[in-house]
Formats: structure tokens, sequence, C-alpha cells
């Protein structure tokens, strides 16, 4: 009687392939990078010796747990919870389960949850929110990448500019340069002429971007751009406010500010009341994001809308598309709407 047949090890997949049984190990698990070439003769010997008792090579197989990840830096700031609202609806669409996860910034923390959805063949992660884009960045990103795509899943990255074409990555953005560029043509076609900007941290994509549209704006209307308005710091309310606080009490002139985001927006409204001005009366106001905030404030806040929850729910579909089919980056619109906070300016 014929004995059964030996199921294949990662010794044989590594003879077969040409190759170290660690460079198996690694190709296998993402966690170094292993070049394009070698990477895709483990891949054949993986598929020709039927080596799938191994998680790894059952993801290959295509196998999925039919969950989307979502990783942001946290769920209480309403431009990420409603995105990951965007993701957690398509994603029901679809049939998956929508696992929402938070690293706080740390990248350890990221890198952690990104292994372990790969290990559970999650059909995509979703990176969400702006970032600071150096080489260590870039290398990550491309290490996870390719980890989930040899474990037969996505990476997507939502609200940040893409990877590169050599990166298997997924991008969803909106226009952050040209939504700028509107809010501060906005305050400039009121008459505005001095306009403050309180940008996020200098080197964030999403700060860096923004501060491109207000030049880009100023150097339409040939203003030259005074770095004594343009002010980097923390996006909350409080940083608002004392930012803000801060150039009033330099001296520095202005009768308009172009604020982050809403929030740093209603800190700085509150700053230029405590020092006597006026919304908008003596200074004008325009914002970014279009959160439910911006509705509630006195005055109720022009300001710049982003589609959040379309953002949430491209990424999705995009991921769901399948080997590669669809597009690999999406750039949706962004407009204003206007509300109280921006009237004629009054000459200095």
């Amino acid at each position: 009687m014929s004995q059964p047949s030996k199921r294949p090890t990662i010794r044989d997949v590594a003879r077969a392939a040409g190759v170290s049984v660690a460079t198996v190990s690694r190709a296998l698990s993402g966690d170094y990078p292993v070049s394009t070439a070698t990477r895709a003769r483990i891949q054949r010997a993986v598929r020709d010796l039927d080596y799938v008792v191994n998680a790894h090579a059952r993801a290959l197989s295509g196998a999925t747990s039919k969950v989307v990840a979502i990783l942001m830096k946290e769920t209480v700031t309403p431009f990420y919870a409603h995105i990951a609202a965007g993701v957690e609806a398509e994603a029901a669409e679809h049939g998956r389960l929508c696992l929402v996860c938070t690293t706080h910034g740390d990248a350890d923390r990221e890198l952690e949850i990104i292994k372990l959805m790969r290990e559970q063949h999650a059909d995509a992660v979703i990176l969400v929110g702006g970032v600071v884009e150096n080489e260590e960045y870039r290398e990550r990103m491309k290490r996870y990448a390719i980890g989930l795509a040899d474990a037969g899943s996505k990476l997507v990255t939502c609200a940040r500019p893409p990877l590169g074409p050599d990166i298997p990555a997924i991008a969803v953005e909106y226009d952050n340069v040209g939504g700028a560029y509107a809010a501060t043509s906005h305050l400039l076609s009121a008459g505005h002429r001095r306009i403050l900007m309180l940008a996020g941290p200098d080197g964030f994509t999403t700060s860096d971007q923004r501060v491109v549209g207000y030049r880009n704006a100023l150097a339409a209307y040939k203003i030259a751009v005074d770095p004594a308005l343009i002010s980097h710091g923390d996006m909350g309310r409080d940083g608002g406010y004392d930012r803000t606080a801060a150039v009033l009490d330099r001296g520095v002139e202005f009768t308009g500010v172009f604020a982050g985001n809403d929030n740093t927006a209603a800190g700085a409204i509150a700053a230029l009341r405590d020092r006597g001005k006026r919304v908008p009366e003596d200074v004008s106001i325009i914002g970014f994001d279009d959160v439910p905030l911006a509705g509630d404030l006195n005055p109720p806040l022009t300001t710049v809308h982003l589609p959040h929850e379309e953002l949430g729910r491209t990424a999705v579909k995009m991921a769901l598309q399948g080997n590669g089919s669809g597009r690999q980056h999406v750039m949706l619109g962004t407009h204003i709407v206007v509300r109280d906070s921006v009237t004629t300016a009054t000459p200095l």
C-alpha cells in the first residue's frame, strides 16, 4: 500500500526557490525587505509545492477573514471619527467586519497592529491622517505594503499623499492644496491683505499642503508672503487660542485668519474676543474641515468642507475591487461652506 505523500516543508520551498530558509521566512512574514525577483521565486515555489500548511502560504492563496481594519491616531477627533464612520458603513455593505484601531501616534503600536492584521488575513488595512514624510516613513510603509500584499491583503493610505508607483498600496486623498487656496482666496476676495495662517506642525503633510495653498493664493493676488503671519503649532482649540494671542501680543496686524482646522478657529475666535476684537467686524476668520462644531460657533464659521465619509467609503471600495484591476489613487474634491465669519475687510 502506497504511503501518503509527505507535506512540503519550508526547507522544500527554500530548495525549490534556490534561497535560504531564512529568506523564505522573511519573504512570507513581510517583516524585512526582499527583492521582487526573489519574492516571485518563493511565491512560485509555494504554489507549485502547495505549501498551504503555513498560515502565510494560505494567505498567499487568497484566503481572507472578511475584515477591514482602520488605523488612526485617535477616535475622539471629528476628522477621524467621520472617516471611520464611512469605512464602517461601506465595509458593512460589503459583508465585512470593520475593526477600528488607535495608534496614538506610536509607530511600534502601528507595526504590531499591521502584523496582526496580516496574520488574520484582513482584506484591507486603512491608515488615516497626515504624517511626517521622510525616508524612515517611506521605508516603513513599503514594508507594510509588501508584507500585506504577500498575505493577500491591501494597504490603503487615506487623507495623506500616495506612496509612489513602486509600492503596492492604494491612496485616497482630498484636495488639500486646492481647499487651502480657496479658503485664502475667499478672504482675499473680501479685501483682506493681511491674513494670519494658523498652520499645523511644520513638516506634517496636512499642514504643509495647506500652507502651499495659502502661499499660492497670495501669489495669485501678487501679495508677498509675510513670515510673521504664518504660525505653526498645535491644531487644537488651545493651540488656536495661544498662537492667536501670541501674534496679537507681538503687535502683528491682520484683518483675516485662515485657521488650519475648525478647532483651531474656535480657539482663535476666543483669543480675538479676549483682546477686544469682534468677529467678523474687526477680523474675519475661515476654518477647515467643516465638522459639526463649525455651525455651532458664534458667529457660525465659514469653512472648507471635507468629504470625510466619502473618504472612508472610497478607501473600502478601492481595496475590495480586486487584484489591482481598479484605480490605485483617487483625489476627492473640497468646497467652501459660507456662513457668517467673513466680511469685507476694514482698512488697517
